[in-house]
């Protein structure tokens, strides 16, 4: 397995050296930009939106959809953690070295890498914790999703995967955050609505303009959902 797209005429090893090239054709400070994006700033970026995820959802919507919100937030970064458990065997099956190991010319930006390289472990938890946000918010998903994307692609262009690493990475990651979902999040769920309901935990899941506006529109015998937009943004 460890001779898995070593032969320069395979794709993967050409669009390997396609995208690795554009490296070699720019400045250096961009190449140092893009080795601190594809080591670190991506998932910093991840860290982030999962932030501004938490602040809208424990704002808007009932509070069923805060408590759900929350406890999908919750499970990104543990489908993140049980994906990379999952490579774990998988690298060792595979034992595909680095593509800078079987391969001359390549431009590599960061150094000292010296595990196997299928599958990507920040293309895997990039997409895991991508999917994770999705399933909180759509609209914030799918800024994610593109930034694991970028992900993928800064992983080729660094030199230190091949373009199947990533893909089989983003796929592991999607599997991982969807398939064990469901039972994940009927374990969480019940977790988040206890801190829900409890005193000091209660500011976690949801905001105090929201749980006043809450209390206003029950009393006037009105449910949030059927609240306007604009209504709804009174309580943000």
């Amino acid at each position: 397995m460890a001779g898995l797209a070593s032969d320069g005429s395979n794709p993967d090893v050409s669009l390997l050296y396609d995208i690795n090239g554009l490296a070699k054709a720019a400045p250096p400070w961009f190449d140092r930009v893009m080795g601190f994006v594809g080591e670190y700033g991506i998932m910093l970026g991840l860290v982030l939106l999962a932030l501004g995820c938490w602040w809208s959802v424990r704002r808007r919507g009932t509070p069923a959809d805060s408590v759900a919100g929350l406890a999908a937030l919750i499970w990104a970064p543990l489908a993140a953690g049980v994906a990379l458990l999952v490579n774990i065997p998988i690298r060792g099956f595979v034992e595909r070295p680095r593509p800078f190991n079987d391969h001359q010319g390549l431009e590599v930006l960061v150094q000292g890498k010296t595990d196997f390289s299928f599958v990507s472990d920040h293309a895997t938890m990039a997409m895991a914790i991508a999917v994770g946000i999705f399933v909180a918010h759509r609209r914030f998903g799918l800024a994610a999703i593109g930034l694991a994307l970028t992900e993928g692609f800064c992983r080729v262009y660094m030199g230190v995967h091949y373009p199947t690493d990533v893909v089989g990475g983003l796929a592991l990651g999607t599997a991982a955050a969807l398939l064990l979902a469901p039972p994940a999040l009927a374990l969480l769920t019940p977790v988040v609505s206890a801190v829900a309901r409890s005193p000091r935990g209660a500011r976690l899941v949801r905001s105090r303009r929201a749980a006043e506006h809450l209390a206003v529109a029950e009393t006037v015998g009105m449910p949030e959902s059927r609240l306007g937009s604009g209504e709804r943004d009174l309580a943000a």
